[in-house]
């Protein structure tokens, strides 16, 4: 139970990072959860994002599982309020001002200024995440083979991650 004050801080604070979505935060979420508090090491992190990446809903759900692992069930309802809740608000009252600003000339400049942060953000969470989850010449070529697919198609990204597991399952079996 001690650990859900630091709990609320970290995904509070982690919250306000999700411009552009979940992965925008997970450099962060890996140093704060891996490197500073210790609560899970970095391969548990790359398990749970990917499975939450695979489970039905907001990705990020998988926040629960940090918090659970953590402190139990209070963790993770802890967790979830403390991630959810501030970029909920934070939304709702942006989006109150947006619609009073609608005739301000700075408005399509801060659009267009947010759109590269937010890229920026994903890239930095795409790339801290393939450091834990790209580890040899058979995740290499997973990793650019559905990356190659998915700028030449339009298949269902479902089915790249099943033929990834499968390819996995078999060049990869210890």
């Amino acid at each position: 139970m001690s650990q859900l004050p630091a709990l609320v801080r970290v995904f509070a604070y982690l919250s306000l990072l999700t411009v552009g979505g979940g992965m925008a935060a997970f450099p962060e979420l890996e140093t704060l959860t891996v490197d500073v508090h210790h609560w899970l090491s970095f391969q548990q992190l790359v398990h749970l994002y990917s499975v939450g990446q695979m489970a039905p809903g907001p990705n990020m759900m998988m926040i629960a599982s940090i918090g659970e692992w953590v402190a139990g069930l209070p963790g993770a309802a802890v967790v979830l309020v403390a991630f959810f809740a501030p970029t909920a608000l934070l939304a709702w009252l942006a989006g109150r001002l947006w619609i009073r600003l609608a005739g301000w000339p700075w408005r399509a400049s801060i659009q267009r200024g947010l759109a590269p942060v937010s890229i920026g953000l994903l890239l930095a969470g795409c790339l801290a995440i393939a450091r834990g989850a790209v580890t040899g010449w058979v995740t290499t070529a997973i990793a650019g083979a559905v990356c190659a697919v998915l700028l030449r198609s339009r298949i269902n990204p479902a089915l790249l991650i099943l033929a990834g597991a499968l390819v996995g399952l078999a060049a990869l079996r210890a």
